[in-house]
């Protein structure tokens, strides 16, 4: 962290934000800019203001200033039990309603505040994550799911363990296994493909079908397409209020992101209480019922093949 530092900005018409980044290079855009709306950046004296211009001349103090090494997840919370634990790899059961990692390092209350707090190896990972092009926000997660997904999540202990998972999962030789309830009826399995990509008329994330949608051809122009393979197929078929649900096995190799969700929505078959996805509300009920049940890799240390299993949900 930067601390009680000061410069005199000699240049004229120069942005504060890119004065202070010429000047501490080992900093971030996001973090100057939150220095700056936090009052830690003054311009002779005074609180700086957003998009401030500099005249030249004047004395700048920057109070305090995160680095990029700074940027790493905060311990903090209550760790779950590990469903699987060695010296490489650690595999959690994630509730609903628990994001994966934090957006920046002043948040918390997501899972990998809590196994950094229990696990403080995988914290450790994170400059070393930003050398291999990842997020050291990561903290050692493999992969991403949904914040109201439950399930599985991996891992690594190691740099060796990360670099090598990533890998498999790039290379789509990750095995992964979910459950899916979905509304209706589903008398046969199959396959579902699809390129999706973000909606980009909306200020979230949902994804739609790229070659199905009422985009103009300047918007799609601007969308790269992600291909999404989703396998299914019924396991049981339950009632709820008089509404028939079927409880599906769905697997698949590729990672894009809301694939599940958004292919079955594609289809027909809505995930129970997604309604971002067009599903009826479920009253009492928090977050929608799909569940990463299993993985199936190579073990980042020995090769060997290795499945990593949850228990069910209380909902299948």
């Amino acid at each position: 962290m930067i601390e009680n530092q000061s410069l005199i900005q000699q240049e004229g018409g120069v942005r504060l934000d890119a004065a202070l980044l010429h000047a501490f290079p080992t900093t971030t855009r996001g973090f100057v800019r939150e220095a700056i709306a936090a009052g830690h950046v003054l311009v002779n004296g005074r609180r700086a203001a957003k998009g401030q211009k500099l005249r030249g001349g004047e004395m700048v103090a920057v109070v305090k200033l995160l680095e990029a090494r700074d940027n790493l997840v905060a311990p903090g919370g209550v760790c779950p039990q590990p469903v699987f634990e060695d010296a490489a790899l650690l595999a959690f059961d994630k509730p609903a309603g628990m994001p994966v990692q934090p957006l920046s390092c002043h948040e918390t209350g997501t899972l990998m505040n809590a196994v950094a707090t229990r696990y403080p190896d995988c914290r450790a990972l994170g400059p070393d994550l930003a050398a291999l092009g990842e997020s050291p926000l990561m903290a050692g997660a493999l992969h991403r799911i949904d914040a109201d997904t439950s399930g599985l999540v991996l891992v690594a202990r190691t740099i060796e363990a990360f670099a090598n998972l990533r890998d498999q999962f790039a290379a789509q030789s990750v095995r992964k296994t979910y459950l899916a309830l979905v509304e209706g009826a589903v008398a046969v399995g199959g396959t579902l493909e699809n390129d999706l990509v973000h909606d980009p008329t909306l200020p979230f994330c949902r994804m739609i079908d790229f070659n199905h949608n009422r985009l103009t051809r300047a918007q799609c122009a601007r969308l790269k397409p992600l291909h999404a393979v989703t396998q299914f197929k019924p396991l049981d078929h339950l009632t709820a209020e008089n509404e028939p649900r079927t409880l599906l096995e769905v697997t698949i190799r590729t990672g894009v992101t809301h694939q599940i969700r958004a292919q079955f929505a594609l289809a027909g078959m809505h995930i129970v209480n997604d309604r971002l996805y067009g599903a009826f509300a479920v009253e009492n009920q928090a977050g929608h019922c799909l569940h990463a049940l299993a993985a199936a890799f190579a073990h980042p240390v020995t090769g060997t093949p290795t499945e990593i299993r949850t228990p069910y949900p209380t909902w299948a």
